[in-house]
């Protein structure tokens, strides 16, 4: 019999192409979180990457964000305006209390995000895995972030405490590293200077012979611009707060819905706004 907070194998047409590690055991620095590693597409190439030795705090595909009220939820050191990278111990952590549904293609968990002894948001995590083409499945992907404390809780970003260009923050997939940095491209714009930083309805980010789309699910999703790194790592995430604070009053949700097509093989224009659409839509 599996233990209830035993890792997750996700499938899709009985192919594993995903494992969620609940609890995983972390040291604080790290800001211990739930996680996807690794994830693979459905011939079995991995796409993501885990504590890789150019930041050990990218774990895989989860939520981090890191300034929610001044507290580290995404790892390593704080961006402090005026000051810039700094270590600081202001680490929180998501804790994982258990699972509403747990199936072999997903689940509905419920976190705590604690930090200095104190629950400043809980979570309703609910992820999907489901088949879209012989070479494609698509990773669906919604938290929903509530305040359950008694004052407004706000979620920053170095972007927002005084570093342009860094706005990171929120769903985020660390993707596999290779030789050659990945291509990215959207229905409008190529590579990474072009598309970080910018709302689009999709991102690609293309490899070796691999290829993910991200497509935001929601109108609310849509309206977060993308932040996009492939020169220095391949990662991609959804900014929550890229201008301003996002704040979120007491007792309010905040949500999010991602959905990432994982392929093989490399997909152009055309076959990645397709896959976005249809993933997107079922």
């Amino acid at each position: 019999m599996t233990a209830p907070d035993a890792p997750v194998v996700l499938r899709v047409a009985g192919r594993p192409v995903g494992r969620y590690v609940t609890r995983p055991e972390l040291p604080a620095r790290l800001s211990p979180r739930p996680y996807l590693h690794p994830v693979t597409t459905l011939a079995g190439t991995a796409v993501t990457e885990l504590s890789p030795a150019d930041h050990i705090h990218h774990l895989g595909v989860g939520v981090a964000v890191p300034d929610v009220e001044g507290h580290n939820f995404w790892g390593g050191r704080t961006f402090v305006r005026d000051r810039g990278p700094t270590e600081l111990d202001n680490h929180g952590a998501q804790r994982h209390t258990g699972f509403q549904l747990r199936d072999p293609d997903g689940f509905v968990e419920e976190l705590r995000w604690v930090a200095a002894g104190a629950e400043l948001l809980r979570e309703r995590r609910t992820v999907a895995a489901t088949g879209l083409t012989d070479t494609a499945w698509a990773l669906d992907f919604t938290f929903s972030l509530t305040n359950v404390t008694a004052e407004p809780v706000t979620i920053g970003s170095p972007a927002t405490n005084g570093r342009p260009g860094a706005a990171y923050g929120g769903f985020f997939w660390r993707a596999r590293k290779e030789a050659s940095a990945p291509d990215v491209f959207t229905a409008a714009a190529e590579g990474e200077a072009g598309v970080h930083g910018h709302r689009a309805d999709w991102v690609a980010l293309a490899g070796a012979d691999w290829t993910l789309v991200f497509a935001g699910a929601t109108d609310t999703t849509r309206r977060d611009p993308w932040f996009v790194r492939t020169a220095e790592y391949p990662g991609v995430g959804s900014s929550l707060a890229c201008a301003e604070r996002l704040a979120i009053a007491p007792g309010d949700t905040a949500v999010r819905r991602i959905v990432t097509v994982v392929s093989d093989g490399r997909l152009g224009h055309a076959d990645a706004a397709a896959l976005a659409r249809k993933a997107v839509s079922q």
